[in-house]
């Protein structure tokens, strides 16, 4: 396999628009020869049938599931399906302004063993930076983050393998947490690239507040039945239902019963969680606290 090329892999449902300038905007790393997939979600109109229409600039292949199983799960296919040893994911509304930041992550994760995941900032077409509070990380500094933020992302695919990629029962919203988590916990890190930017402009259809408020409070306390220390998950886990509240009341969001569907959904998933929870270490807490708090410095390791 050629350690230069990569799999671009894009999520896709009923966003035509957003993942046809997805697509196009890939010419900008046609030099890398990359493998492109998107993973169709059961979109109303076929994804292959749209995209036999458009002028691309690189051969893309589509995998289609008529089951809805959400974008998590149409990640975990690509990066299964993926040729390359590294792999991009991106969600149909980022993309690429230049070949930089591409080839700023491949860099990092061909230099450094001990990467297996390069977050990305976002910033919109005219390529204004958002927000440092929407980003993977304060600051210009090349940093190790807790976490990277799931629009784009660049991972070393035989690691996402090797610890079970992301958590399927998520669905939707938070599982870029949990796999992060599991990573530091297997002794790898995730680096923030700040001036690596990708587009990312949210297309609102099928977003919904009251549908990101439940998901996320729920797979909040997903994550912390499946990976914390019971020491830790005794407060945390009431901690993360309160917040639900406090969110709902800050965006005014009319969801009055969300508090019984996220119950509900806790214990519909018990029988996963008994089956599958395996507890972090204290020592990945203490790191994933750390980052949170003030993220480290990243130095790529000198060549010999």
């Amino acid at each position: 396999m050629n350690a230069t090329r990569i799999t671009i892999g894009v999520t896709t449902r009923n966003r035509p628009e957003a993942l046809e300038g997805c697509l196009r905007s890939l010419a900008f790393v046609s030099h890398l020869s990359p493998e492109v997939l998107v993973f169709d979600d059961a979109s109303s109109v076929p994804v292959r049938d749209q995209v036999a229409g458009w002028s691309l600039p690189l051969t893309v292949r589509v995998l289609r599931d008529d089951r809805a199983l959400g974008y998590i799960a149409g990640r975990n296919r690509l990066v299964r399906e993926a040729a390359a040893s590294l792999v991009l994911l991106m969600d149909d509304d980022a993309a690429l302004m230049d070949s930089e930041a591409v080839g700023l992550g491949v860099d990092v994760l061909q230099a450094d063993p001990r990467v297996a995941a390069v977050a990305f900032a976002q910033c919109d077409r005219h390529g204004a930076r958002w927000d440092e509070a929407m980003q993977p990380a304060p600051g210009r500094t090349a940093c190790y983050v807790p976490s990277f933020i799931g629009f784009a992302h660049l991972v070393r695919r035989e690691t996402f393998v090797a610890i079970g990629g992301y958590r399927e029962s998520f669905e939707f919203y938070g599982e870029e947490k949990d796999y992060c988590r599991r990573l530091i916990d297997a002794g790898f890190r995730t680096v923030y690239l700040p001036d690596a930017l990708v587009i990312h402009e949210p297309d609102q259809a099928g977003r919904s507040k009251q549908r990101y408020l439940r998901y996320v409070t729920r797979n909040d306390c997903l994550n912390a039945l499946y990976n914390d220390p019971l020491s830790r998950l005794v407060w945390i886990l009431p901690a993360r239902l309160a917040v639900y509240f406090r969110m709902r009341r800050a965006w005014k969001v009319d969801d009055p019963w969300g508090w019984g569907w996220i119950l509900r959904e806790l214990l519909r998933n018990a029988g996963s969680v008994f089956r599958n929870r395996k507890p972090v270490s204290r020592q990945t807490v203490r790191v994933w606290k750390q980052l949170r708090r003030r993220p480290e410095a990243y130095k790529r390791p000198k060549l010999t």
